[in-house]
């Protein structure tokens, strides 16, 4: 399957006439890739379904909860998603840091739920995939499988969760809960930046045409999702914030992982000429340095470029120390680290709750984000977005593990030195400025996964290096929505809704 055709009408007939069939006996309607960036445009019988759908379940009623609206906030009369600001007496930064929840998510509490349907959907509406005979296969480093097992156990049919061994228990005990059969765990070498070992274990897969593998790495509606849905999610959550007009987004925060989320930029770079902010463990500084390594910032898988990484439109890329999100993740999680921070620290009891909300890549990436204020010298007019793509549930394990390591003990001293080391007495160190050459660098990593392992054209790599690709790839997002339409109309369940 060539990533670069990106599907734009039904390609077998039969395929999708048992489609349509298999959603209809199941009850099944679609979300458009529209309706998902801008919920209020979902129907409002179908909105409400979604609304009395168990978030924790299967239910196909989530498909139209696979948005960022969920626990929406208001701000200035707006409806926005939920999120969490944090005070420059956290940060040590007067640049107001902004931080998108994606632990409000359906089935998963993690967006990667969003990109497991963004690039499924493509291929369901148009006869690629069949329900019934295929098995999805997620390709991930822990929540995009999640999320793909998920959406198949909605659609009725076989998923298969591909990721590194060494990733948090609490991924595995949920899978392990969802899964139709054990053996559809499929556990590779190592943690999170052995992509390479994924892809392998997923190339001996591709061999049983059963099998059909959907990689999140390689996967243009990915980006694409993110580039439309999670954007203006951000850009909504920015104009209500700037209602007086005074505001500047200077950038926008992502931890490098599939490339998916980062895609947003792209779009928030284009309405507001915000900054595009890569974040990536000091530990495998591969896009800084052409590093290597292992790390613990869960959730961002690394050593690689992926192919939907729009490289020659990022800006910046900050390094980030898995050292300072495992010990941030204990001074915001801890009995003895939110006392310290409430009574040392003034900090007030709903920030408290947010800081206790991040996972390891949310730290990871406010952290960035305060490395970029710092380097950028911004001010209390500038909005720096970012985004905790899942939540502190999924880590309680790994806790544990960093308490064992420091003895067992963690008292307000432990939380002091935490909160002086790696907030008040940040740096900038690890930072970069990308200028022409610097993006052509690290474009040009991309070239040994892609061409000489997994066999993309030098072509095709090539003319990802120039922006008018990228552009040309937003012409797909109407025609995604169409076919969607077209299922829907053929299910005939929508109009019943």
């Amino acid at each position: 399957m060539n990533p670069f055709e990106l599907p734009s009408q039904i390609v077998d007939p039969g395929v999708h006439a048992r489609t349509v069939a298999h959603l209809r006996a199941r009850g099944i309607v679609l979300p458009r890739f529209s309706e998902l960036a801008a919920p209020g445009t979902i129907a409002p019988a179908l909105r409400a379904q979604a609304e009395a759908a168990d978030r924790n379940a299967p239910d196909a009623r989530n498909l139209f909860g696979v948005h960022w609206f969920n626990k929406a906030m208001t701000v200035g009369g707006t409806s926005v998603p939920s999120f969490i600001e944090l005070p420059a007496s956290v940060t040590g930064v007067p640049a107001r840091i902004v931080v998108l929840q994606g632990r409000h998510f359906p089935m998963i509490h993690a967006h990667k739920v969003l990109a497991a349907y963004a690039c499924l959907a493509p291929r369901l509406v148009t006869g690629m995939f069949d329900p019934t005979r295929h098995r999805a296969v997620w390709p991930s480093t822990g929540n995009y499988c999640r999320g793909g097992v998920a959406i198949s156990r909605i659609l009725g049919c076989h998923g298969v969760a591909v990721l590194p061994g060494g990733m948090s228990a609490e991924r595995f005990n949920w899978l392990e809960q969802w899964v139709s059969d054990p053996s559809d765990i499929v556990r590779t070498p190592g943690t999170e930046s052995n992509v390479k070992e994924i892809y392998d274990a997923c190339a001996q897969m591709a061999k049983d045409e059963g099998n059909f593998i959907l990689n999140q790495f390689s996967e243009f509606p990915n980006y694409l999702a993110h580039y439309s849905i999670t954007g203006s999610a951000a850009g909504t959550l920015f104009e209500a914030l700037n209602a007086s007009g005074t505001l500047t987004l200077a950038a926008f925060v992502a931890g490098t992982g599939s490339a998916g989320t980062i895609g947003a930029g792209d779009w928030l770079k284009e309405k507001y000429r915000a900054r595009i902010v890569a974040m990536e463990p000091e530990e495998c500084p591969t896009l800084l340095y052409n590093g290597f390594g292992e790390h613990n910032i869960q959730g961002i898988g690394d050593k690689h470029v992926p192919l939907i990484h729009n490289v020659t439109n990022t800006d910046l890329i900050a390094g980030v120390s898995d050292a300072a999100t495992d010990d941030l993740a204990l001074l915001f999680g801890s009995e003895a680290g939110k006392a310290y921070l409430a009574e040392r620290r003034g900090i007030h009891a709903a920030t408290l709750e947010g800081l206790a909300s991040l996972g390891l890549s949310g730290i990871g990436n406010v952290l960035a984000a305060i490395k970029t204020a710092r380097r950028l010298d911004l001010s209390e007019t500038d909005v720096i977005i970012t985004v905790a793509t899942d939540g502190a549930e999924l880590y309680p394990s790994e806790l544990a593990g960093h308490l064992a390591r420091k003895g067992g003990r963690y008292d307000q001293i432990d939380a002091a030195e935490a909160f002086g080391q790696h907030l008040l007495g940040g740096d900038a160190d690890h930072v970069l400025e990308l200028d022409h050459r610097d993006r052509q660098r690290v474009f040009n990593l991309g070239y040994y996964t892609w061409v000489e392992q997994q066999g993309v054209s030098v072509e095709d790599f090539e003319r990802r290096r120039h922006q008018s690709f990228w552009k040309g790839l937003t012409a797909s997002l109407p025609i995604f929505d169409e076919l969607i339409d077209r299922m829907n109309r053929d299910v005939g369940i929508a109009d019943a809704a």
